[in-house]
């Protein structure tokens, strides 16, 4: 059975999308408020459908999918309005901005009989992948310590904090590397570095079972780019840097002194492709996609407990 899907937001990211499901050969439609950007996707892609409402795609019955990639206050109630038209859903993370949110959206997905999966794209690369099966093979030994930094310049701000702009994928990529969620988040600290107020520098501490230390820092105003993963074992310690192009992303240190250094071989394959790719086969085959909807209630709970922690700390300052 054909699928035909449909791109909701089609900005910085939505255009990724677009390009993926249009090369899957699966893009019907494409939905965004400016119409500018409508105009160069119609030109580019004439047998595409352009609308700025969001009923129309809703009300076209050969659209079987919705991808929204929207800013995230949306994301519930688009996500909600095309589980009610009988749409499978792919939204971006967060999945939503509350646990009570997202909990009605899983709950719905599994009422209708429609796909749920939030856009947790870490969960897809290849690199993690590999490296998740390193972990489960003992080949680090045992875990005792896991951080991700993911730093860069954001002048878009529209979430409420850095926190849930970035620190989706941290979590989604720890929970999934260690198979469970933290026992307990120890500490959340945050700065305000611009004229917004917004919590733009912002540091989660955390306790997995087994006594295992995990560390997220996430900033919108580092000039430099750094998307860095460190798990360090009892015998070897992982690097992955996801700014580093080609072969080399993913390396292994024994240790020693001096270390022995390994580099892992893996596929290197676009993650967003592999991700969009899982989305459609669990349409066809009705499989839970891998970053669901309960991934995605584990994800905004432990975001909410941060955000209510970093607002007592700055006074009530977060919106």
């Amino acid at each position: 059975m054909a699928i035909n899907v449909a791109v909701v937001g089609c900005g910085n990211w939505g255009k990724n999308l677009i390009r993926n499901f249009e090369h899957l050969e699966l893009l019907k439609a494409v939905c965004d408020l400016d119409k500018d950007t409508l105009g160069k996707i119609k030109k580019q892609s004439p047998k595409v459908m352009a609308t700025s409402h969001f009923e129309d795609i809703l009300e076209n019955p050969d659209i079987h999918a919705v991808v929204i990639s929207t800013p995230s206050h949306t994301h519930f109630g688009l996500a909600k309005a095309s589980l009610l038209a009988q749409k499978h859903v792919y939204v971006e993370k967060p999945i939503a901005t509350s646990t009570r949110e997202t909990q009605e959206l899983f709950t719905l997905s599994e009422y209708v009989e429609r796909i749920l999966m939030v856009g947790h794209l870490m969960l897809y690369h290849p690199g993690i992948n590999r490296l998740k099966q390193l972990i489960e093979e003992d080949y680090l030994g045992e875990i005792r310590y896991i951080q991700s930094d993911r730093l860069n310049l954001n002048p878009h701000r529209a979430d409420r904090s850095v926190l849930w702009d970035l620190a989706p994928h941290d979590l989604s990529m720890i929970m999934f590397l260690l198979g469970h969620g933290p026992d307990r988040v120890v500490s959340v600290h945050g700065s305000q570095t611009s004229a917004d107020g917004l919590v733009d520098i912002a540091h989660i501490e955390m306790e997995f079972p087994g006594g295992v230390g995990g560390h997220i820092h996430n900033s919108w105003v580092h000039p430099v780019k750094q998307v860095k993963l460190v798990v360090r074992g009892s015998e070897k310690t992982a690097v992955l840097d996801d700014t580093i192009s080609g072969v080399g992303k993913l390396q292994i240190f024994s240790n020693t002194n001096p270390p022995e250094h390994i580099l892992p071989e893996y596929l290197t394959i676009e993650p967003l492709k592999l991700e969009c790719q899982h989305f459609i086969n669990c349409i066809r085959t009705g499989r839970r996609p891998k970053s669901d909807g309960i991934n995605g209630l584990e994800v905004v709970r432990i975001l909410e407990e941060a955000e209510h922690r970093l607002s007592i700390a700055n006074h009530g300052v977060l919106s």
